[in-house]
């Protein structure tokens, strides 16, 4: 199987599958002199792993990852820095009950990738998905947090903004509060009504979709390339290579449709630090493919998990018609914690860009 790897400068390749001994990657192309430590990739772990809450698979999974190669420590600082070789990172799976599939080895799962797994390769991993696992994406996260520390000053927050049809009043918008709540919500007075609709939900043995907002401030103007490497093109193919990822907007995205020109267009006055001032961000911080230097606005929206207790129509590896209910532990709304998913693959192309533009451009231009 090929196309593991994604990035051009900042190259990142995962390894393993949702049930094997380990899941691991290699990021390549890190700048040395970088600072890290292991507790820094661990905490944006810890926000993704599964178990938290009732609202996520109860598979236990310590998710602890070990640094096996590409640091150094600075005997004159103490500090573990990068060496700008390649970062070998690795995570034990521990947790594993692959007997909860022994009874749909040989039936597709609608909504999985059983079917077109099979019919592309001739074989697929039944338990839990294999590389087609969400499992997969807690390397993008720790990949993620060495990404972060690529662009000085870059910040990458993400939020849910829409659980099946219930979206979120953005004049309560509070970022401190997708860290308090179990939902990454950032509105407080919807979090009781969520709850509640989750449950039933979870109860009913079924699953919802949600909607992520990734927002990135601190970008530098001009990262990205016209035409074949714009900015925007590559943060939407990195959000739609998450697993169940459906759809992906930037800026107003699809409602932009809605506008006339003069509403769309955001107009531009010179600021009192004498720097360009856009007077809205429609657009989401790119234009023709460049960065703006506004903040990077991206939207996701995460279909309901596939694995549900209703049974559903299917086939067997033979053709055969049947029918299927999926046993096991599953989140009854996977996009919960696609949030430090998006925020990393973000992170992972803006440190992309950013080298990208530093070998071809150098330092960012100054303007006027």
């Amino acid at each position: 199987m090929s196309h593991n790897t994604f990035g051009h400068l900042f190259r990142v390749t995962t390894f393993g599958e949702s049930h094997g001994p380990a899941i691991g990657c290699v990021v390549d192309g890190c700048p040395p002199l970088i600072a890290i430590e292991a507790s820094e990739i661990q905490r944006e772990l810890d926000r993704r792993k599964p178990g938290q809450s009732r609202f996520t698979t109860q598979r236990r999974e310590a998710d602890e990852v070990r640094i096996l190669s590409g640091v150094f420590v600075d005997e004159a600082s103490g500090q573990q820095i990068t060496t700008g070789t390649p970062i070998g990172l690795l995570i034990e799976n521990t947790d594993q009950r692959s007997k909860d599939y022994g009874d749909i080895k040989d039936k597709y799962r609608p909504g999985h990738a059983d079917f077109t797994y099979d019919v592309k390769y001739g074989v697929r991993d039944y338990r839990g998905g294999g590389r087609a696992s969400a499992r997969e994406t807690a390397m993008r996260v720790a990949a993620g947090a060495i990404a972060r520390k690529v662009v000085p000053g870059l910040l990458v927050r993400g939020a849910v903004v829409q659980i099946g049809p219930h979206a979120v009043d953005r004049d309560r918008w509070d970022w401190d509060e997708v860290g308090r709540n179990p939902l990454f919500c950032p509105d407080a007075a919807m979090v009781p009504m969520l709850e509640d609709y989750l449950d039933g939900i979870r109860k009913d043995g079924s699953s919802v979709g949600a909607v992520v907002e990734v927002v990135a401030e601190g970008v530098p103007p001009g990262l990205g390339a016209p035409i074949y490497g714009k900015l925007d093109a590559d943060i939407a193919a990195a959000l739609m290579s998450i697993n169940a990822v459906k759809g992906v907007e930037i800026g107003d995205g699809f409602a932009a449709a809605t506008l006339r020109g003069e509403a769309n267009a955001d107009e531009i006055r010179r600021g009192n630090d004498g720097q360009a001032l856009f007077l809205s961000n429609h657009a989401g911080g790119i234009l023709g493919g460049l960065s703006t230097g506004q903040a990077i606005v991206a939207r996701f929206a995460v279909k309901p998990t596939s694995s549900i207790l209703t049974p559903r129509l299917t086939v067997d590896r033979q053709g055969h018609e049947t029918d299927i209910l999926t046993k096991g532990r599953h989140d009854p709304c996977v996009g919960l914690r696609a949030v430090p998913v998006g925020e990393a693959m973000v992170a992972c192309v803006l440190a992309d860009h950013y080298l990208r533009h530093r070998g071809q451009i150098g330092a960012v231009r100054a303007w006027p």
